[in-house]
């Protein structure tokens, strides 16, 4: 066990489009949370020496310098490795110098920022704000302070949103000279605002070409294309996020957290009150061998290396090829083989899913 991840589920606003597991900033209800996350964490953590740490949310710079300082009070129980890569979700509207101060001194080195648009058009639509000069001089302050590994968020495929004004995102965003940026596809989920107001989502063919026209600019300013959804400038991947797409174990602590211990998948409760009450797990899986092997392939098939056959082999014992039948899909392009690797072709990444299900539909292991 070498990965964990922390929920904050707190927020100053919630967005239209959010489904996490999210509420209001209460003071009360912080104070008392923070308690009851350490005492989850105490309770299970094994103590082991972490390799990344990630603490997301919600918005986790919406707490206040005392409920933060709390927050990293608990964390020293954690052990960390002696290059531990600790990330932090920020929103640039409740992040202040002082917030940023904090983090460098509890040994935070990564930052995550939603900026999601800067289009106002869209920033309304996602009930987000953003003022560019605020983000210009956070982001150098980051830099300053010694916190150069940053990560920024970009949402596309916005209902009414243009090729022109992904673009323009993509200038704003390459302007800030961030060492990671995530894209996300705006998909309307079950009750969230704009589902309870019946937007629909775009079209695929729309959706596609913003994909491709953010592919295209990324790589030609020096990012690389690691992962579906995710670019980095070079040795700047996510760790932490590594750990889900390599399929690795990893402790969730917190409000809706997940996690993956042994081979138990396991779901937190979403009910503030049963989770302070010490009621932490709502659901879990015990996985087989037949289902870590599915979850490898759909979670190893996200990047652009893909599987590893001999990684997993070491991994289950067995052969892939005697697990799956994917010559189909070698022979029609949508797979490649190359060192021992399987991979899907990044002009086949927006359809990996089609792609995915196939392969684990010619699955022969019994």
């Amino acid at each position: 066990m070498k990965n964990c991840y922390i929920h904050i589920p707190f927020c100053e606003k919630i967005c239209s489009y959010c489904d996490f597991c999210k509420m209001y900033y209460n003071e009360k209800f912080v104070n008392e949370y923070l308690e009851a996350l350490d005492r989850e964490i105490f309770d299970i953590y094994r103590g082991e020496k972490l390799e990344t740490i990630y603490i997301g949310g919600g918005t986790p710079s919406c707490l206040n310098l005392e409920q933060l300082k709390r927050l990293f009070e608990t964390l020293k129980m954690l052990k960390r490795s002696n290059d531990c890569e600790v990330t932090i979700e920020c929103n640039f509207e409740s992040v202040t110098y002082e917030k940023l101060d904090l983090f460098k001194s509890f040994g935070v080195n990564r930052i995550s920022f939603g900026i999601e648009s800067i289009s106002k058009k869209n920033l309304d639509f996602l009930e987000r704000d953003a003022d560019l000069e605020n983000i210009k001089d956070i982001v150098c302050y980051c830099k300053k302070i010694g916190i150069s590994n940053i990560n920024v968020d970009l949402m596309y495929a916005l209902p009414g949103e243009s090729l022109d004004d992904v673009e323009k995102d993509l200038e704003f965003i390459n302007s800030l000279d961030v060492s990671h940026v995530s894209t996300y596809s705006l998909i309307i989920e079950e009750h969230t605002k704009l589902s309870i107001n019946g937007v629909e989502n775009i079209s695929e063919d729309i959706d596609s070409s913003m994909y491709e026209v953010i592919c295209s600019f990324m790589k030609s300013h020096g990012y690389k294309h690691y992962e579906i959804s995710n670019f980095c400038k070079e040795g700047y991947e996510s760790r932490h996020n590594l750990c889900y797409w390599n399929n690795a174990s990893y402790y969730g602590f917190g409000l809706g957290a997940s996690g993956y211990i042994d081979n138990r998948r396991y779901s937190n409760t979403r009910s503030i009150n049963k989770y302070l009450d010490g009621e932490y797990i709502v659901d879990e899986e015990i996985l087989d061998d037949h289902l870590m092997m599915e979850y490898e392939v759909i979670l190893n098939l996200r990047k652009s290396e893909g599987i590893s056959l001999d990684k997993f082999y070491d991994k289950y014992g067995v052969d892939f090829d005697n697990v799956y039948d994917y010559s189909f899909l070698v022979n029609n392009g949508l797979l490649i083989k190359e060192k021992n690797n399987l991979f899907i072709p990044e002009d086949k990444w927006y359809i990996s899913n089609e792609i995915i299900v196939k392969l684990l539909e010619g699955e022969k292991y019994e």
